[in-house]
C-alpha cells in the first residue's frame, strides 16, 4: 500500500496542472442531513463532544482553527468542540501522541493528517474509515479538483476531507533589509541566492538566512532539491526514477550546506514563528516557510512590498511545492455523528473561507471567489491553476509517516555534521527501506 501511494503522488503532481479554476461565490454547503443515510440527520447537529486534534496551537494556524470553531458552534450549536491541539514541530509532537493513542484504541472524533502518502499509513493500519458520504455531500468532484480527491483516495474510498492547500516553496524576505544591502531583484538560482546572501552580510546583518527546528530545515533542504533536480526529478525521487545519491542529488545537498553557512543556530524545539520574526525583526533578510507565514505578518501589522515581500524559492519560479491539510474519522471514534458534522464544516464553503482567511492557505473547494482573498492569497490561488506541481516531503504529500522520519532524522544529523557525503547516503538508504 505505502509504495503504491508513494507512486502515485508523481503522477497526481502532473495531473494537477489541470486543476479546476477557482469559480463562482455560490455556497454549496450542505446540510448535515444531506448526502446519504449515513450522515447525521438531527438539526443543529448530533450532539455531545466532539473531539479535534491537530497542532495548531499558536500564530496564524490557532486563529484559523480558532475561526472554525466559532463557526462549528454557530452552525452545530448541539455539538460540543472540544479542542485536542498539540504544540511544536509541524505536528511532529502531535503525531506521536496520536499514535499513541490510535494504537490504545483511544482515538480522537477526528485528527488533522496531510494529504498524500502520509495517509497511507493510517489506512495501512486500517485506523481510519471512508468519508465517501461526506464528500458526495459536500458536491464532490463538482467543488473539489479531481487530482486533490486521488490523493485521498485508495481503492475507491475517500479517506479524508481536505480543508485548504499551502505553498511550501516561498521565501519571505525584508524589504529594508534588501534594500540596505542593495538588493533590487529577485535571484533566479540558489547560486545567485546565495550571492545576494553576501550582500546581505555585508551591509550588517550576520544571518541572511533564518531557520527553525528540523522540519523547517527539511522544508528548505526539499525547496533545494526542486531547484536543482527540476520538477521530473523531483518527482522520480518517490518512484525510483531518480537515485538519492545522484549526481543532482549530491549537488543540491552541497548547496544546502552553504545556505545554512547564512543562518542562525537553531534548536530543534523552536518553531516556525521563531524564523519568520526573524524576517519580520529585520534580523534576517530571507526566510523559506509555507503560505501560513502570510499571517504573522499580518498580525504584525506588516504590510506587504512596505515591509516584506515574496518569491518563490530561486530555481522553482513556476513550481507549486504542494501541501493540504485534511481531516479524518477513526475507526473506534466516539461520536461519529459529530466528526461528520465537524467534516461537513470544514469542507463547506463558508468554512474553508473562514479558516484559510485567517491561516493564509488557499481553499481546497474550487468555489470559493479569489476577490474575498488578500494579494498573497489570489496569487497562490493563481499559480495552483498554472504552476507544475511537485509534493511537499516535510508536511506528507511525498512520503510516508516513516519515511519522513528517516530523512528528518538525517537532516537533523547533518545539521550538527554539516557532512553532506553522509547526508547523501542517509537519505539513500532510507529510500531504498521504502521504494526497495
Amino acid at each position: 500500500m505505502r509504495n503504491r501511494s508513494v507512486a502515485t503522488l508523481a503522477v497526481a503532481g502532473v495531473a494537477a496542472v489541470a486543476l479546476a479554476a477557482c469559480g463562482s461565490s455560490s455556497d454549496n454547503t450542505a446540510p448535515a442531513g444531506g448526502g446519504t443515510s449515513s450522515l447525521a440527520t438531527t438539526a443543529g447537529g448530533a450532539g455531545g463532544d466532539v473531539g479535534v486534534f491537530t497542532w495548531w496551537a499558536a500564530g496564524s494556524e490557532k486563529k484559523g482553527l480558532d475561526a472554525l470553531e466559532a463557526l462549528f458552534k454557530e452552525k452545530f450549536p448541539n455539538d460540543k468542540f472540544v479542542n485536542l491541539a498539540v504544540a511544536g514541530g509541524a505536528g511532529s509532537n502531535a503525531k506521536a501522541k496520536l499514535a499513541s493513542d490510535l494504537q490504545n484504541n483511544q482515538p480522537p472524533d477526528s485528527f488533522q493528517g496531510h494529504a498524500g502518502a502520509e495517509l497511507a499509513d493510517y489506512i495501512d493500519a486500517e485506523q481510519i474509515e471512508p468519508v465517501n458520504d461526506v464528500i458526495t455531500a459536500l458536491g464532490g468532484e463538482s467543488v473539489f479538483p479531481k487530482s486533490l480527491l486521488d490523493l485521498l483516495t485508495v481503492e475507491g474510498s475517500i479517506y479524508s476531507v481536505p480543508s485548504n492547500i499551502h505553498r511550501a516553496n516561498v521565501v519571505w524576505a525584508n524589504t529594508a533589509v534588501l534594500k540596505k544591502a542593495g538588493i533590487n531583484a529577485v535571484p533566479k538560482d540558489i547560486k545567485a541566492w546565495m550571492a545576494d546572501m553576501d550582500k546581505v552580510k555585508a551591509s550588517g546583518v550576520s544571518t541572511p538566512l533564518s531557520v527553525s527546528g528540523t522540519w523547517t530545515q527539511v522544508q528548505l533542504f526539499e525547496t533545494v532539491l526542486v531547484a536543482d533536480l527540476g520538477v521530473d526529478k523531483y518527482n522520480g525521487l518517490f518512484t525510483g526514477d531518480t537515485k538519492w545519491d545522484s549526481a543532482e542529488v549530491k549537488a543540491a545537498a552541497a548547496d544546502y550546506k552553504k545556505l545554512l553557512t547564512y543562518a542562525n543556530t537553531a534548536s530543534d524545539g523552536d518553531d516556525w514563528p521563531v524564523a519568520t520574526d526573524m524576517v519580520i525583526d529585520g534580523k534576517a533578510a530571507y526566510n523559506v516557510m509555507g503560505d501560513w507565514a502570510v499571517a504573522q505578518f499580518t498580525d504584525k501589522g506588516k504590510k506587504e512590498q512596505t515591509d516584506y515581500q515574496y518569491f518563490p524559492v530561486p530555481g522553482t519560479d513556476g513550481v507549486f511545492d504542494f501541501l493540504a491539510d485534511s481531516f479524518t474519522l477513526p475507526k473506534g471514534a466516539k461520536n461519529p455523528g459529530g466528526t461528520k458534522d465537524w467534516l461537513m464544516l470544514i469542507g463547506s464553503a463558508e468554512g474553508q473561507k473562514a479558516f484559510n482567511l485567517a491561516k493564509g492557505s488557499i481553499p481546497a473547494r474550487t468555489d470559493v471567489p479569489p476577490t474575498d482573498f488578500p494579494p498573497y492569497q489570489q496569487s497562490a490561488m493563481e499559480a495552483f491553476k498554472t504552476n507544475k506541481i511537485v509534493s511537499s516531503i516535510a508536511h506528507g504529500a511525498a512520503v510516508s509517516l516513516a519515511w519522513n522520519a528517516d530523512i528528518s532524522t538525517a537532516i537533523s544529523k547533518f545539521y550538527s555534521s554539516k557532512d553532506d557525503a553522509t547526508l547523501v547516503s542517509d537519505l539513500a538508504a532510507a529510500a531504498k527501506k521504502y521504494l526497495g
